[in-house]
């Protein structure tokens, strides 16, 4: 699917600044990470989708996602752009697409796998339960032997 050629010099700008790493989504996904104690890689373009957070040794795998560029369902932020009406209808399904065969192929390769909406991680104690409880279900307590 080819672009289509900015009409628009005040919106091809505006898009030109959209960041596709280091969002402010991400770096809150991080900051709760890190304060929950757990190691994780950014960027894992070695698993399907490039997880934005992966940790191949405890197989669970973070997507951050923002709601225009994935589309979220019924989100205020999935909009559709006036012109160019079917590029964005194909790019957007083409992207969700995407999305699902990444998803489908980890939780297939034993991964556990959250998306974290760019809307809903506004309040941090709910997403860092929500975060805190994928986690969680794996790890195992192992009690310290002691010696006698």
């Amino acid at each position: 699917m080819k672009a289509p050629t900015p009409r628009d010099p005040k919106r091809s700008a505006l898009m030109s600044r959209v960041r596709q790493r280091g969002t402010a989504t991400e770096l809150e996904v991080a900051v709760i990470l890190r304060n929950l104690g757990y190691a994780y890689r950014l960027n894992v373009k070695s698993l399907p989708g490039s997880p934005d957070f992966a940790n191949r040794k405890r197989k669970w795998a973070i997507f951050v996602n923002g709601c225009f560029w994935h589309h979220h369902s019924g989100c205020r932020q999935a909009t559709i752009p006036k012109t160019n009406k079917r590029f964005w209808r194909d790019k957007f399904l083409t992207n969700r697409q995407r999305d699902a065969k990444a998803i489908r192929t980890l939780r297939s390769a034993g991964f556990r796998v959250a998306i974290v909406w760019a809307c809903k991680a506004k309040d941090d104690l709910t997403l860092t339960n929500r975060l805190s409880k994928l986690l969680e279900s794996r790890r195992i307590y192992v009690p310290k032997t002691i010696d006698h």
